[in-house]
């Protein structure tokens, strides 16, 4: 063969064989259901036709050079599946399986596959083929077959029904276990024909159940029920309910009918137990006094309920609550019903929980002792109710409760009444229900009736006493003490039975509950007018003291021994006064101070008449502090007598008991030695100071006479935290105090001595020699400002009396500091003034430091010179009084005449004593002020200066 002709022959088989590969690409391209992926023999891709592009969506120039794992699942990547699938095909030649593969989109797709090995014309291996075909669709839904009919079976197995399907055409049944189960029938033993189950109907039941199911069957119907009884294999009948399912092919006749059995057997007779149990318990419901009913409870939008409806109500109900219940809303028949009703019924409606209480029903006017739980499916909101009508029951407590709080409270009006003084009645006001209670004293000086003032008075009436210029300011203090609770003091005029306007002075406390809400506020009346002659009085004698003249000594021992005859006559006929305690020593003290006084006047005069003037300062000031030891000692009489309105004010009890030391002693005597233990890091006490002076003394002279022979006296003070047992032995509230004790090595008390220590007028001393309202005076004065009194005491042992009081939070005031003149100029000051006072020495001093500062003055010796001044044509700008005066009238009542002619005249009142003991708290007008003698001169110049800027 020619060069030439093996040419045409080469390239006619090579122009064959391209034809070849081309037939074969297209082939292989066409097959677009099939995936098909070649590789080599490492697994690597080598071709990729179409039908693998749609079903995994990639393309072959994507593919072509990957490995063959990336369409494997993480799982089978994870195995080596791969690897495994390529040894296999080698071993075996060719290999099939069903798995799951992955797609470019991250999705599975369920895949047949075939996996061939390639070998070449020498057998040499070229790779692997491998032909998958996406069956996803048919296996899931082949899945849900298989579950469905797994459910099927798991539910007929749990169902006690006998379910049955029968095949029409055949007439063969199958049934479950539950026919063996159920009636005692063996599967094994049961014929498969329809007329086997017709057989076992009741012969009384069986024509119409075979004519009710042909019905269904023979007609268009596609769901049949029926009733009847069933022979079971023991020979006894059961009472089912039978419900059947007809499936009909596309012609519409019936071709199969799948049903279920159940024995109604057990439900029937609970059936019937339950409506024996219902009568039952209706009757006992009917028959029982106690009234029940069932509600179901209405909520709004917001789920919060706002009615309920009375679904069932047994006789009692209705015959308690008056009307026919049932089928009505509440709200029907008691529109003003309390929202407590709502509340509590939708709580246990809604939560379950079961409420029991007792509660007033206002709409009704009854108090009901009540049980509630929820009935029935929650989502119905029913609930049950028993209840009882209690209000006898609660009445006949709420009378003895009264019984029992009208002894307190005359236990508590005695102790204040003690406490404060001459009294005119007593008052309790009970805040929660505003019932206002007076005794039949107070009823009958103000015009009421005794039997309403017991039964509780509104708080107008009372105020309808009250003078028009009064009410506002009584309306203020009571609102601040209630507000702030503790002791409340206020001075205000009320008309008397007999018309006319007195003025009284209103003694109290705000009691707290438990929740720190006012809770009660008893207080006594005082008549300030019977008071105004023993004020003058002792005006008189401390301005007296004041002047500093030659016969000062003389006087004060007149003023003081009549201030001895009045008090010993109150002590005798009211037995509300205990300041004789301490006029024994009296007069030997003002001795003292006036002979520092009087020496030191005397001194002075001789080294001015020498004209030695370097110690004139020294004896000046020696002068000064012996008057202000004089004024200290007329206030520890005053407070002693409680002619000073509580003041409380955070106080340190260690510095007051320290400047008491010297003024103890010299009370008690020599003969008796008094010692004073400090506490460490002392707390505060919230306290008025001048009467816990005068506790501390009334004490200290009761361990004097427990002690005639002489002994010790030891003052101690101490913080105290009270809790548990301690405190409610003690009658306290827990919490922190502060404890001032005063012990004695005295003759001691017996049991029976204590037990009535703090009663009103018990005394163990001889007659003439104490009032027996010492210790009970300590003991109002600790019960109003929140404390106790605790005595500690065996016969021959001695005493030890603590008091209690509660701790306050923050520091102790500190003393005031003493005004002085620093804007007035001597000489440049400018009005008129009217000066009325009967004491000349007292005039003479105010004419003199005003009259040097450069005011007008104007003086009068009386009330009445003074208001014929007051109603005569001359300007005054200031109007400065003595509250005892002389001519009639008192400074307050002349000051008031004054003031209805000149309107708005200033008025500074001059006394000797507290400003409260003297007006009262919040009594006086606008522009009227009190100066309490004795006083600086600063002060009297600051305090004028200040009233005329106003």
């Amino acid at each position: 063969m020619t060069l030439q002709a093996l040419a045409a022959e080469l390239a006619a088989s090579q122009a064959a064989l391209t034809s070849s590969e081309a037939r074969q690409r297209a082939v292989f391209d066409s097959i677009t259901e099939l995936a098909i992926v070649l590789t080599d023999p490492a697994g690597i891709i080598t071709d990729w036709n179409l039908g693998a592009e749609q079903v995994m969506g990639w393309s072959a120039t994507e593919m072509l050079g990957q490995s063959s794992e990336r369409i494997f699942t993480v799982t089978d990547r994870a195995t080596g599946r791969a690897k495994h699938e390529m040894e296999d095909v080698l071993r075996r030649g060719r290999v099939t399986n069903e798995r799951w593969h992955l797609r470019k989109d991250g999705q599975q797709f369920w895949a047949s596959e075939a996996m061939s090995p390639l070998y070449g014309p020498n057998h040499s291996h070229l790779g692997y083929m491998k032909i998958l075909h996406d069956h996803t669709s048919e296996h899931m839904a082949g899945r849900a077959i298989e579950e469905s009919q797994q459910r099927y079976r798991l539910a007929a197995k749990a169902t006690n029904d006998a379910v049955w399907d029968w095949d029409l055409n055949t007439n063969h049944v199958l049934w479950n276990d539950a026919l063996e189960q159920a009636y005692g029938y063996p599967l094994a033993d049961v014929d498969s024909s329809g007329d086997w189950w017709i057989e076992r109907i009741h012969a009384e039941d069986r024509a119409r159940i075979h004519s009710s199911i042909r019905a269904v069957i023979d007609g268009s119907g596609t769901t049949w029920t029926g009733e009847y009884r069933f022979r079971r294999q023991d020979g006894t009948y059961a009472e089912v309910i039978d419900r059947g399912q007809v499936i009909r092919n596309a012609e519409g006749e019936a071709v199969r009918m799948i049903g279920a059995m159940l024995d109604l057997t057990r439900m029937r007779a609970v059936e019937i137990a339950l409506r024996q149990s219902e009568e039952r318990f209706k009757t006992i419901l009917e028959s029982i006094e106690a009234a029940f009913a069932i509600v179901q409870v209405k909520f709004d939008a917001n789920d919060q309920p706002v009615d309920y409806l009375f679904v069932e109500a047994n006789p009692a109900f209705e015959r308690q609550a008056g009307v026919d219940l049932r089928g009505k809303w509440v709200t029907e028949f008691a529109p003003d019903l309390e929202q407590f009703w709502f509340e509590t019924y939708g709580h246990v409606a809604k939560t379950g929980e079961p409420a029991s209480f007792e509660n007033y029903a206002e709409a009704f006017e009854r108090w009901f002792d009540v049980r509630a739980v929820r009935v029935g499916d929650p989502a119905e909101r029913q609930i049950a109710i028993l209840f009882s009508d209690v209000t006898q029951r609660r009445r006949a407590e709420e009378r003895l409760r009264v019984s029992e709080s009208l002894a307190r409270e005359n236990v508590q009006r005695v102790q204040l009444a003690l406490a404060a003084g001459a009294i005119i009645g007593t008052w309790n006001w009970h805040l929660p229900t505003d019932r206002f209670t007076v005794d039949e004293g107070f009823a009958v000086a103000f015009g009421l009736d005794p039997a309403l003032g017991r039964e509780g008075l509104s708080l107008e009436q009372i105020i309808a006493t009250v003078h028009t210029e009064d009410r506002e300011g009584l309306k203020a203090a009571i609102a601040e003490a209630i507000s702030r609770g503790g002791a409340y003091a206020h001075q205000y005029r009320v008309r008397r039975a007999d018309g006319r306007y007195y003025w009284i002075e209103a003694n109290g406390r705000v009691d707290l509950a438990e929740d720190r809400t006012p809770h009660n506020f008893p207080g006594v009346l005082i008549d300030v007018e019977h008071r105004r002659s023993i004020e003058a009085e002792r005006d008189r004698a401390t301005a007296a003291l004041r002047a500093l003249n030659e016969t000062l000594e003389q006087r004060v021992a007149e003023r003081t021994a009549a201030l001895i005859q009045t008090e010993d006559k109150l002590r005798q006929s009211q037995k509300m006064e205990a300041v004789g305690q301490l006029t024994g020593g009296l007069a030997h003290d003002f001795n003292n101070l006036l002979a520092g006084i009087s020496g030191a006047l005397e001194l002075m005069s001789l080294r001015l008449s020498q004209g030695r003037f370097d110690d004139i300062d020294r004896y000046m000031a020696s002068a000064q502090g012996a008057a202000k030891r004089a004024a200290a000692v007329t206030h520890r009489l005053l407070a002693f007598s409680r002619r000073q309105t509580l003041d409380p004010r955070p106080i340190d009890v260690n510095v007051l008991m320290e400047g008491m030391t010297e003024l103890i002693q010299r009370t008690v005597g020599p003969g008796i030695r008094v010692e004073t233990v400090s506490g460490m890091h002392l707390w505060s006490a919230s306290v008025d100071a001048s009467q816990l002076e005068n506790a501390i003394l009334n004490l200290c002279i009761n361990s004097r006479d427990a002690m005639p022979d002489g002994g010790r006296i030891t003052i101690e003070t101490s913080n105290r935290w009270l809790a548990g047992d301690i405190a409610r032995a003690y009658d306290l509230p827990e919490g922190q105090y502060l404890s001032l004790s005063v012990a004695d090595s005295g003759t001691g008390m017996t049991p029976a001595v204590i037990a009535k220590a703090f009663d009103p007028f018990f005394t163990t001393k001889p007659i003439g020699q104490g009032t027996g309202l010492g210790l009970s005076m300590i003991y109002g004065f600790a019960k109003q400002s929140g404390g106790q009194v605790r005595i500690d005491s065996e016969k021959g042992q001695g005493t030890q009396v603590s008091i209690f009081l509660p701790r306050y939070i923050g520091e102790a005031a500190e003393a005031a500091t003493v005004p002085t003149m620093t804007n007035t100029v001597p000489g440049e000051a400018r009005g008129t003034i009217l000066i009325v006072d009967d004491e000349p020495t007292v005039r003479l001093l105010l004419m003199d430091v005003l009259g040097d500062l450069g005011y007008t003055l104007i003086e009068a010796a009386d009330s009445v010179s003074g208001l014929k001044v007051l109603q005569s044509e001359v300007n005054i700008d200031l109007l400065i009084t003595d509250v005892g005066l002389p001519g009639g009238m008192n400074g307050r009542q002349m000051a008031d005449a004054g003031r209805e002619i000149r309107t708005g005249l200033k008025t500074l009142f001059i006394t000797g004593y507290a400003e409260s003991a003297a007006l009262g708290n919040n009594s006086l007008g606008a522009g009227m002020q009190v100066l309490t003698k004795p006083f600086a001169i600063d002060t009297l110049a600051i305090r004028v200066q200040e009233m005329l800027a106003l």
